[in-house]
């Protein structure tokens, strides 16, 4: 596959000011809107939001397990740093690793019945953290159109 190569710079058209503009805020939302979310969740839930997460994709899961690398995926984080997540939630009892009976090298990841309450206790800050620091903020948007956008764009 030959890489695409880029136009000259006179075919290139310049950012318009509202362009520019999104360019300009989206560094800014990526580190700042996880670091809100987070810290509310850290705030009233003793809970980091990848924690929470973690919680909410083993939920989701066919017999609330996912594969450690899967769940890596799901969070999207390193194997090592997942497991690190893992081990403190196991910890906790929300969570237990189980070893794969198909594949004895691999290991899942098992939401516990501890784990589900937790989850459920600790969605409504997470709710309201999303809504507070980003859906409120985007009212007059047409959301439909700018979550096909962000897909667009992270593929």
């Amino acid at each position: 596959m030959t890489p695409k190569s880029t136009p000259p710079a006179d075919a290139l058209q310049p950012l318009t000011a509202e362009e520019e503009a999104v360019v300009r805020a989206l560094p800014s939302l990526l580190y700042a809107l996880p670091r809100a979310i987070d810290a509310q969740m850290q705030r009233e839930q003793q809970l980091s939001n990848t924690e929470y997460l973690t919680l909410m994709y083993l939920s989701e899961a066919p017999d609330r397990q996912l594969r450690m690398h899967e769940l890596a995926g799901a969070i999207e984080m390193s194997l090592s740093g997942t497991t690190r997540i893992v081990q403190r939630l196991e910890n906790e009892g929300f969570i237990e690793r189980l070893r794969c009976e198909t594949d004895g090298r691999s290991w899942h990841a098992s939401l516990t019945d501890a784990g589900l309450a937790r989850l459920e206790e600790a969605w409504p800050t997470n709710l309201d953290a999303i809504r507070r620091h980003f859906l409120d903020h985007l009212k007059e948007l047409d959301l439909k159109k700018l979550a096909a956008a962000l897909r667009n764009v992270a593929t």
